[in-house]
C-alpha cells in the first residue's frame, strides 16, 4: 500500500466550533504544501475535515498538525487531541466507509458521496492529486456509488425533517403538486427546508417570528414569506404545513386553521409541540406529531443498519481492487522502462536494416513500421501480463530485480 496518510475531525471527534476555527480551503493549504507531501485532497463538509496526503512513512501526524495549525494561525496544542491519524489500508477503508454514508451523523445519508465527488475535482483542478490519491479517491466515488445501487442503505429515510416529508408525500400521494408551508426557520425549520430542496421540491413559503429570516429561507422557492401573524392567511392557501418553531406551547389551534374544507396535512416535529391536539379532530386535517415520526424512524434506522454488512462486502471487493491496482502502480515504472529500451533497439535494428534495403517506397515503410511495432509488442506482452499478475504477490520484489537483471534496467527501478 502507498504512504497514504488521513488527518481529521469529524462530528464525533470534535466540537462544532473547533471544526470552524479549522475551516479552510485547498487552495490554502496546497499554497503551504510541505515539500514531503506529493499529493493532497482536502474533503471539507460541515460534519468533517479530513486531509488525505500522500507523504514519507516517516510523516507523523504532528507534522500535518502543524501544517494545519500554521495554515490557520491556530495553536496546535488547541485541537492536536481531538484529530484522528490514519495511514495506509486504514486510511483507504476510512474514506470507503466515509463515501458510503457509513461513517456520517445521519447512517447512510446521501450528501456526503458527491461531497467526496467535489474534493476530489477540486483536487484535480488545482493539480495537487496524483496517481495514489487518484485511484483511491475514484475507487470511493465507484465503491459510495455501488453502495446506493445494491443495497438499501440510503433508501429509507433517516432524520426528522425527512420522515417528516416523507409521511407527507405519503399523505398526498404526489407532493410536488402540493402547496407546502414551513413554519420555523430555526435549525430544524433549516433542515426540513433542505430535505425539501434535496427533493426538487419548489413551491414552498415559510413563515417565521422574523419575516426577514423567512424571506431569506424561502429564496430558493417560489413560495411566499411570512410573519405569525399572517398564519392563518398561509394555512389557508397552504396543502401541507411542516412545523418546527421553539415555543414553549402551541400557538396553532383550531381557530387558526378554520375556516377550511380542504385537506390538510399537519406535520409538528417541534419539541414542546406547535399544534394543539384538537386540531386532529379536524374532519379534513390529517395531524403528525413527533410520537408518529419516531416510530418510522426507528425503523428506517433498523433498515439501514441492516444494510451494514452487504455495504462492508463492497467495500472489501474495491479495497481488493485497489490493492492490485497499486500494485500494478508500483511495476509500471518498470514496464515503461522495459519498453522504452525495446523501442531504443526497434528503431535502431530497422535503421540498420533500412540502410541494407536502401530507398523503400512509402508503402514498404509502413509495412515495416507496422511489423517492428507489433514484433515488439508481441514478445513483450507476456512478460507485461507476468509483471502485473505478481505485482502484488509476495515474491513481487523478486520478479522485479530477475526482470531488470534479464533486460539490463537501471537498478533505480522497482
Amino acid at each position: 500500500m502507498p504512504p497514504i496518510l488521513c488527518l481529521g475531525l469529524n462530528h464525533e471527534s470534535a466540537p462544532v466550533a473547533l471544526r470552524e476555527r479549522l475551516h479552510c480551503s485547498l487552495a490554502t493549504l496546497a499554497a503551504h504544501r510541505p515539500t514531503a507531501v506529493t499529493e493532497l485532497v482536502l474533503l471539507s463538509t460541515c460534519n468533517r475535515i479530513e486531509l488525505y496526503a500522500v507523504a514519507p512513512e516517516s510523516a507523523s501526524a504532528n507534522t500535518l498538525v502543524q501544517w494545519l495549525a500554521d495554515v490557520q494561525q491556530v495553536v496546535p496544542a488547541d485541537f492536536a487531541d481531538y484529530v484522528y491519524f490514519l495511514t495506509g489500508d486504514t486510511a483507504v477503508n476510512h474514506l470507503l466507509r466515509v463515501a458510503c454514508g457509513l461513517d456520517s451523523l445521519v447512517l447512510g445519508e446521501p450528501q456526503i458521496l458527491g461531497q467526496v465527488t467535489d474534493a476530489y475535482r477540486a483536487a484535480v483542478a488545482h493539480h495537487t492529486i496524483g496517481p495514489v490519491l487518484d485511484g483511491l479517491f475514484k475507487t470511493a466515488i465507484r465503491t459510495g456509488k455501488r453502495a446506493r445501487a445494491e443495497t438499501a442503505i440510503s433508501s429509507n429515510p433517516a432524520s426528522v425533517s425527512s420522515v417528516a416529508i416523507a409521511l407527507a408525500q405519503q399523505a398526498t400521494d404526489n407532493l410536488a403538486k402540493r402547496a407546502i408551508l414551513v413554519v420555523g426557520a430555526g435549525e430544524m425549520g433549516q433542515l426540513a427546508l433542505k430535505a425539501l430542496r434535496n427533493r426538487r421540491l419548489s413551491n414552498v413559503s415559510v413563515a417565521n417570528r422574523t419575516k426577514s429570516r423567512a424571506e431569506t429561507a424561502v429564496a430558493p422557492f417560489t413560495g411566499q414569506a411570512y410573519g405569525l401573524d399572517d398564519l392563518p392567511q398561509a394555512i389557508q392557501l397552504a396543502d401541507v404545513v411542516i412545523t418546527a418553531v421553539h415555543s414553549p406551547h402551541p400557538f396553532i389551534d383550531i381557530m387558526t386553521i378554520l375556516p377550511r374544507e380542504r385537506p390538510l396535512v399537519i406535520v409538528d416535529i417541534a419539541m414542546p409541540r406547535n399544534v394543539d391536539t384538537a386540531v386532529a379532530t379536524l374532519p379534513h386535517v390529517r395531524l403528525y406529531s413527533l410520537d408518529d415520526l419516531q416510530a418510522t424512524l426507528d425503523e428506517s434506522l433498523a433498515a439501514r443498519q441492516a444494510e451494514i454488512p452487504p455495504v462492508e462486502h463492497i467495500i472489501a471487493a474495491e479495497t481488493e481492487q485497489l490493492t492490485m491496482h497499486y500494485a500494478e502502480l508500483a511495476v509500471k515504472p518498470l514496464i515503461l522502462e522495459m519498453r522504452r529500451k525495446a523501442e531504443q533497439i526497434r528503431e535502431t535494428e530497422l535503421e540498420r536494416a533500412l540502410r541494407h534495403l536502401g530507398e523503400v517506397d512509402e508503402q514498404t515503410m509502413v509495412h515495416l513500421q507496422r511489423f517492428s511495432h507489433s514484433l515488439v509488442n508481441k514478445l513483450l506482452h507476456e512478460p507485461t501480463l507476468r509483471l502485473k499478475e505478481k505485482a502484488g504477490h509476495e515474491q513481487a520484489g523478486e520478479y522485479a530485480t530477475a526482470v531488470r537483471e534479464l533486460f539490463g534496467l537501471p537498478e533505480h527501478l522497482s
